[in-house]
């Protein structure tokens, strides 16, 4: 059985000149916790992405649907930094390395997700919002 989440992507510190629309995610299971979420959402994007590497040898330029599909999510890219399959595992690893470093954030509808295993309450048209944080130098 599959279970759809919806999701929004934010960047701290840049301002939303167009509210970008939560995009749906088809997992496998409904996820009781941020972790069973993380790990989910991780695995789907890493399954997604090889598929569409093999896809991009045969076919190397965005439809128009395509490019309207990622410009909700905020980015419009072929997706493809060094052409190498994803490695799922690893890919899981760093998705829970960088929320324990405190990379971004996680919300249930207007509540923080904090911890890893913190039960998510489910609720009719529940949006996840993953806010980046921008890291300052200097």
């Amino acid at each position: 059985m599959s279970f759809t989440v919806y999701v929004k992507m934010k960047k701290l510190g840049r301002q939303d000149r167009t509210k970008l629309a939560p995009v749906p995610f088809l997992l496998e299971k409904k996820p009781d916790t941020l972790q069973e979420l993380l790990i989910g959402l991780t695995e789907l994007g890493v399954k997604d992405y090889n598929e569409r590497r093999e896809e991009n040898q045969i076919l190397p330029f965005l439809t128009k649907e395509e490019i309207k599909n990622q410009a909700k999510r905020g980015k419009v890219s072929f997706g493809f930094s060094n052409g190498k399959i994803a490695d799922k595992e690893q890919a899981v690893k760093n998705t829970i390395s960088c929320f324990e470093d405190g990379i971004y954030r996680v919300f249930a509808g207007d509540t923080e997700l904090k911890g890893l295993l913190d039960k998510i309450s489910w609720e009719e048209d529940l949006v996840f919002t993953f806010l980046r944080l921008t890291m300052l130098s200097g």
